[in-house]
C-alpha cells in the first residue's frame, strides 16, 4: 500500500477535521464569558439609507443587544465613522453606556483602525460579535479581517443592515462564506442565559424581552400576569 492510500494512523498524519468541526458540540454556544460585543456605526446617515429592514427594527434590536451585552457584563466597543459629518450614535445606544466614549473612526473597515483592536485585545476574548450599519461594508470588512487574525466572529444580522435586501443578504452570504456564524439577538440571549435556573441574570434578561422582544415579550408579559393572577 502506498503512503497516498494509507490511512493517517498508519502515515501519521494528522486526522483531518470534519466540515463542521468549531461549530458543533457545547462548545460552539456563546458563553458571556469569553464574548465581546462592538456595534458599529449605528447613526443617523447610515439609517437615512437603510432600505434591508425598517429602521425602527434595527433600532429596536440593536439597543436590545446592548442592553442585554450589559446586563451579562459582556464587554461592548461602541464605534461611529465621522461622527461629525455621520452623526453620533443613536441616543438609545448612549443611555444604555452613558459613560462611554465611542471610538469615533476614519476607517470604513473598523478592524483596521488599531484602538478598537485593542480594545478588544484587552478583553482576552476570542468571542467576536459583530452588528453594523451598513452590512455589506461596516460589518462585512471587520468581520472579514478579524477571521483571518483567528477570531470567532458572530454577526448579529437583525441588528445590522444594508442599502438593500439584495446587499444585506449578499453580505451575509460572503461573511458565512468566510467562516463568521449568523446569529440574531434573540437567539443570543438564550445562549447567554441557557439556564433558567440562573437567577443572577433571569430578572434583567426578562425586563430586557419584554421591553425589545416583539411577539415573544409580549407574550411573556401575558405569562408572567397569569401567573400573578393564579397566586391570588
Amino acid at each position: 500500500m502506498n503512503a497516498r492510500s494509507s490511512t493517517s494512523g498508519q502515515t501519521g498524519a494528522p486526522e483531518r477535521e470534519s466540515a463542521g468541526a468549531g461549530f458543533t458540540g457545547l462548545s460552539a454556544l456563546l458563553t458571556p464569558e469569553e464574548s465581546v460585543v462592538v456595534l458599529i456605526d449605528h447613526q443617523p446617515f447610515q439609517f437615512a439609507n437603510l432600505h434591508s429592514h425598517e429602521p425602527t427594527v434595527i433600532i429596536n434590536n440593536v439597543i436590545g443587544l446592548a442592553k442585554l451585552a450589559k446586563a451579562f457584563k459582556v464587554p461592548v466597543i461602541l464605534t461611529p465613522v465621522l461622527e461629525a459629518r455621520g452623526g453620533k450614535l443613536i441616543q438609545g445606544l448612549r443611555d444604555v453606556f452613558p459613560d462611554q466614549k465611542p471610538v469615533d473612526r476614519t476607517y470604513i473597515n473598523a478592524w483596521e483602525d488599531e484602538r478598537i483592536v485593542d480594545l478588544v485585545k484587552a478583553t482576552g476574548r476570542k468571542k467576536l460579535i459583530l452588528a453594523a450599519l451598513w452590512t455589506e461594508m461596516c460589518l462585512a470588512m471587520p468581520t472579514i479581517h478579524a477571521l483571518g487574525e483567528g477570531y470567532d466572529v458572530y454577526i448579529v444580522t437583525d441588528a445590522s443592515g444594508g442599502v438593500s435586501v439584495e446587499a444585506h443578504e449578499m453580505a451575509v452570504r460572503r461573511m458565512v462564506q468566510a467562516g463568521a456564524v449568523p446569529v440574531t439577538w434573540i437567539a443570543l440571549s438564550g445562549e447567554w442565559q441557557r439556564d433558567w435556573a440562573r437567577e443572577s441574570t433571569l430578572a434583567d434578561a426578562a425586563k430586557i424581552l419584554v421591553e425589545h422582544g416583539g411577539g415573544s415579550g409580549v407574550a411573556f408579559a401575558w405569562e408572567t400576569q397569569l401567573l400573578a393572577a393564579s397566586k391570588l
